[in-house]
């Protein structure tokens, strides 16, 4: 039988900024029993551990919804609705003069 452990990597001391930012919570006495073994089972402190599984994921959240990712068989019409796009109608018109009234441009 082969057992596969998972290689802890520390992406937080990675960051080059000095720690000064607090951040505290309270969580369920199960939740953190789970977070203290997975922690003592990689090698590394609670802190560490869970500052590092929050920003794997913030990150991850993040990239997803900063991208779009289209399937093969997307690819034909949305390159061809980029090509020969529709002509504004008024509620296209409506959005951007929202968007001018909203949003300042930097």
């Amino acid at each position: 039988m082969r057992v596969s452990m998972l290689d802890f990597q520390d992406q937080v001391s990675a960051v080059e900024e000095r720690s000064s930012e607090r951040m505290n919570f309270r969580t369920k006495p199960r939740i953190k029993r789970a977070i203290q073994q997975a922690a003592a089972l990689s090698g590394v402190d609670d802190s560490v551990f869970t500052m590092n599984a929050a920003y794997r994921l913030a990150m991850e959240t993040i990239a997803a919804h900063e991208r779009t990712s289209l399937e093969p068989v997307d690819h034909e019409g949305f390159f061809a609705a980029l090509d020969t796009p529709p002509a504004p109608n008024d509620r296209l018109r409506a959005a951007f003069a929202r968007h001018r009234e909203t949003i300042t441009s930097r």
